[in-house]
Order: structure tokens, then sequence, then C-alpha cells
């Protein structure tokens, strides 16, 4: 089995080769691929890579290269993994948008669609380019904003899903208060990337006991201050809200802690500084304890977890639930069938067949429809371009919606991001 990842360079890139060393058995990978640009960081993130490998004595072969053409032929699936602009373009995101009194974040509200305009075409292009060298593959995308891009690969007919590690970590940390394994815990998991709210929290699968309302009568404020939330508000929804979601129900507070602290821009291109120094120690040869901090915790096993699927049986892996982003298809039915969700999914060679969601309160399904809809509009805006289209996504996001701030984010947009945006 040949696997290839686009953007192998990134300092996330270990946590991934970890999980592919530990779960060979899950999925046995021959070779693996490692695609990027950046040549110093390739080297030493190869050799770190194999280092871990022969560490945990798989056999498998890991190659680096610059070209995409050559790396991705022959692959069973391609994992994308990129930052268009790097941590410098992180920060202008997390900043210039509190210039208006709004969020300043790489994946939501004027940020995550200035992401999303750099970034799809590159995935785009990148696709295409994987469709032509091996029509067969997979493509998994796991470069945010995730929706948004899935929604582009998808609309493009290719064989892709969204991946994201919200709901892995929610699993897994459910799992440690309740003194569960983790695969004994499904999540009723449903929205949008970076936009979801766990219903329910079952043993044993979709139809079993809903532990949630024990697990918040008895954790509820040690889930809260992990979500930077008040344990009233999750006592009032009985739900648990994924932690981006305090970018709606706290925005102005957080606007005035972001206007005062270094951004998380500043804090990650620090600790990439710190990793890349770590991975070129010839004596590492396992992901050191500081990669946790850098984010994607347990993005390797969902990863290799929904490959096994992918690829099917006879590479070792099985059908599976698992959450991801697909076409909606009818599963929330206030949503277009081409609306990009995430949810619990039968994962199989297939692809992804949603499983039914439970019914949604209203107080979820108007900001969901809400945030689709401004979705739609970014999606327009990164395929086409145009200052008037950047506009009407602003103005359509519910973290924006006025007129003076649409206007004066996007002309802040355009300023930023020029050299990624060739029509600006």
């Amino acid at each position: 089995m040949k696997l290839a990842v686009v953007g192998g360079g990134s300092t996330y890139t270990p946590e991934l080769i970890d999980g592919f060393a530990r779960l060979r058995d899950t999925l046995p990978v021959s070779e693996l691929v490692l695609i990027d640009p950046a040549a110093e960081r390739l080297e030493l993130i190869g050799g770190l890579a194999r280092r871990i490998f022969a560490r945990q004595g798989h056999p498998g072969l890991i190659t680096t290269t610059s070209d995409l053409d050559a790396g991705v032929e022959g692959a069973d699936a391609v994992l994308i993994q990129l930052r268009i602009g790097g941590q410098a373009a992180r920060l202008q995101d997390e900043t210039w948008p509190l210039e208006c009194g709004c969020v300043g974040q790489e994946t939501t509200g004027a940020g995550g669609l200035a992401k999303a305009l750099r970034t799809v075409p590159v995935v785009l292009d990148i696709a295409e380019r994987v469709r032509r060298a091996s029509p067969d593959a997979w493509i998994i995308d796991f470069t945010n904003p995730v929706g948004i891009v899935t929604r582009a690969l998808l609309k493009a007919g290719h064989k892709a899903v969204g991946l994201c590690n919200v709901a892995i970590g929610f699993q897994r940390r459910f799992a440690a208060l309740l003194d569960l394994a983790p695969a004994d815990i499904h999540l009723d998991h449903v929205g949008l990337n970076h936009l979801t709210w766990e219903l329910g929290v079952r043993r044993g699968g979709p139809d079993g006991e809903d532990l949630l309302p024990r697990l918040l009568a008895k954790h509820g404020e040690a889930i809260a201050g992990d979500l930077h939330l008040p344990p009233s508000l999750l006592d009032r929804l009985g739900v648990v809200p994924s932690y981006y979601l305090r970018y709606f129900y706290a925005h102005d507070e957080v606007v005035r802690e972001l206007a005062t602290k270094p951004s998380r821009a500043a804090e990650v291109a620090a600790m990439e500084r710190e990793l890349l120094a770590l991975y070129g120690d010839p004596a590492l040869d396992e992901k050191p304890e500081l990669l946790a901090r850098r984010g994607g915790a347990f993005y390797s096993e969902a990863a290799v977890d929904l490959a096994a699927s992918l690829l099917g049986d006879g590479n070792g892996g099985a059908p599976a639930v698992q959450v991801v982003n697909t076409f909606n298809n009818g599963t929330l039915p206030f949503l277009p069938d081409d609306a990009v969700v995430e949810v619990q999914a039968r994962v199989d060679g297939s692809g992804p067949r949603p499983l039914a969601a439970p019914a949604l309160d209203p107080l979820y399904t108007g900001l969901i429809a809400h945030v689709t809809a401004y979705e739609d509009l970014a999606l327009d805006a990164a395929l086409r371009g145009g200052r008037e289209r950047v506009f009407r996504a602003l103005l359509a996001h519910p973290l924006v919606g006025q007129t003076d701030r649409a206007e004066g984010l996007a002309d802040r947009l355009l300023a930023h991001n020029k050299e990624h945006l060739p029509w600006a």
C-alpha cells in the first residue's frame, strides 16, 4: 500500500508517522512519500520519520520529494495538510480582523475566509494532478477550513473525505472521564466543521445508552473549563459544543482577550522553531513531547482509521463508523444536499455514508444554516475571486453581518493577501 502526504514538511508530520508506525496492523503501509517544496524541512522530517519507523520495527519505505506528480503516482490514498502562506499568513489572519472588532482566527470568521481563498485553488490543483496520476486514489483532506475545502473537492468530482480531530479529541476525553475504552464511546456528533455539538455520548454504538447526562452532571465543570465556557451554559444546553463555538457564544469577550495577549500564530511559530531543532537531532527516534502542544492531537489515529476503512478489507482495514466531512445528502434536512456536514458516517471502500442524525433544536439549526450559507458564498469567492464576492461572504458570516465591518474586512483581507490571490 502506498500513501502520500502533501505537506509532508509540516511539523505535524511526526504525529502522523507515529500513528502509521504504531497502527501498522490496521494500515499496513509499504511505501510512504512525504511531499513538500520546503527542502530543508522535508529533509529534517523525513530523517526523523525513518528513525521512528526503525525504532518501532516498521518495514515500510519512507521517501521524500518536492515533485508532486511523481510523489502521488500510484498512491492508494493522498493526505493533504497544507498551510498556504505559512505561519506568517496565519499571523495576519489572527490580527487584522481585530481592527474591525471581529475575532481573529485562522478558520473562523474573516481570517477563516482569507485562508479559504488562499487554499481552495491550490488544493483543487493538487487534486487534479492526483486524479491524473492515480485516478483511484482517495484524497483525505486535513487542510483547514476543512468544510469549505472538502466541499470544493467533492463538487469537482474528486474521491475525497474531510477529516478533523475535534471529534476524536472529545471521544478520548470523555472515555477517560467515564473510565471507558475509547472504542466504547460513540458520539452523536452533528454540525459543520468547527461548528459541532455532541448531542449524545453513547456506550458501545449508535444505539447504546446515552451517558451524556451522567457525564455533564459529574464532570460538567471540567468540560466547561476545557471549552472556556461557563458550566451554567452546558447545564442549560444539555449538550457539549465544540470549543470553536466560543467564538460565537462569547465573541466580544474573545475579541477583548485576543487584543491583549500574544497571538496563537506567534506561539506556534516559536514552537515550530523549537520542534525543527529537535527534529534535526539524529538521536531522536520518537515524536517529542512538545509536539502535543502544537495541536492536532489524535490526528494520526483518526487518519489511520479513516484510510484503513476507505482502502478496504484487503488492505487490513474494515468498514467502521467514523466522524467525517462529506456531502449532506439529506442527513440534515434543512440543508442543501451538496452542503458538507461533519457527522458520524459508516465508511468503507465506497466512501462515507452518513448515519441518521438526531433531531436538532432550532438553536443549532439556525446557526448551522447561517454558516452553511456563508460557506457557499466563501467557496464562490475562492473559485471566482472578486472583491464583491469577498464582501458578500463576509456580510453573510454571523460573526460579521454589518455593512461597515464587511467593507473594512474586505479591504484588509485583500491588502494582506495580494501575493496569494492573483485576481486581487
